[in-house]
């Protein structure tokens, strides 16, 4: 048995070839971060660099976060090549105790570095890891096609997304029903992008990034990959009725329905997306 027969190192990389599969990864596209459980890091420890490598600051910090270890994608790698070639694609890295540096303790092998959105994967499982009581565990950013259309004609803000997407698919009040943040464009994989990144996942567990993609979290890899698959559904669904009808909505789910919607499934909508 070696590191890739452990199951949390094959459910990384299923769903880093499950985002592929979806087409939300072109070329490097994308990134994907998971905060390690006690147990999971000693299972992997055995397989770990005899001499683990130099340690790197970040730009960042986060107290809540020392010691911590990440499995982490690649900067500069290929979603498509995680799952034929993953010591090159991704790797474990280890947060040191004043929670603003990362060595790499495996994988990411010839050189090969965390994904430059590190800061912000960061950043945000810091915020999370506290929204949640350290639930939380999963960032996953990705191109979502149908998200990232809608960042050029939707008003960026919070409400508006939340209600073009609410509106669109039943299921999408349910699974997100604080709503979606939005940031506006930024250049990427910078502090800068981190902090307001950050500052909207105190409130949601997704924000998008204007004309870049979706952020999306959750505690493991099926419901942080749910959650950005329900996203980009609903906004496929918008775009395409707004394609059909011309700009023109005949009808809709109005906001008795998803209040309707909240009762019926016990969840506390954010009302203040709602009229």
């Amino acid at each position: 048995m070696g590191i890739l027969d452990i199951e949390i190192v094959k459910g990384f990389m299923r769903m880093c070839n499950d985002g592929w599969l979806q087409g939300w990864h072109e070329r490097n596209g994308g990134n994907l971060t998971y905060r390690m459980k006690e147990e999971e890091v000693a299972q992997c420890r055995p397989f770990f660099d005899p001499q683990p490598r130099e340690w790197v600051n970040m730009g960042v910090q986060a107290d809540n976060l020392a010691g911590e270890y990440f499995i982490t994608t690649g900067s500069g790698k290929f979603f498509r090549n995680v799952e034929p070639d993953p010591v090159h694609s991704i790797g474990i890295v280890e947060i040191n105790d004043k929670g603003d540096s990362w060595r790499i303790v495996w994988g990411l092998e010839d050189g090969a570095k965390p994904t430059s959105e590190f800061p912000s994967h960061f950043m945000n499982h810091s915020v999370r890891k506290a929204a949640t009581n350290g639930a939380n565990r999963v960032i996953y950013h990705c191109h979502a096609t149908n998200v990232i259309a809608l960042t050029y004609i939707l008003p960026l803000t919070d409400r508006d997304f939340t209600r073009a997407l609410w509106q669109s698919a039943t299921e999408c009040p349910v699974v997100f029903p604080e709503g979606v943040g939005v940031c506006p464009w930024m250049v990427p994989g910078g502090a800068d992008i981190a902090m307001a990144t950050s500052e909207l996942m105190k409130t949601y567990q997704a924000a998008i990034w204007a004309q870049h993609g979706l952020f999306a979290s959750g505690p493991d890899f099926d419901i942080t990959f749910g959650l950005a698959h329900t996203i980009e559904k609903s906004a496929e669904i918008y775009v395409k009725v707004l394609s059909m009808g011309g700009g023109i909505i005949r009808q809709t789910i109005t906001d008795d329905d998803l209040r309707a919607i909240a009762r019926d499934f016990g969840v506390t909508l954010n009302e203040k997306f709602l009229n």
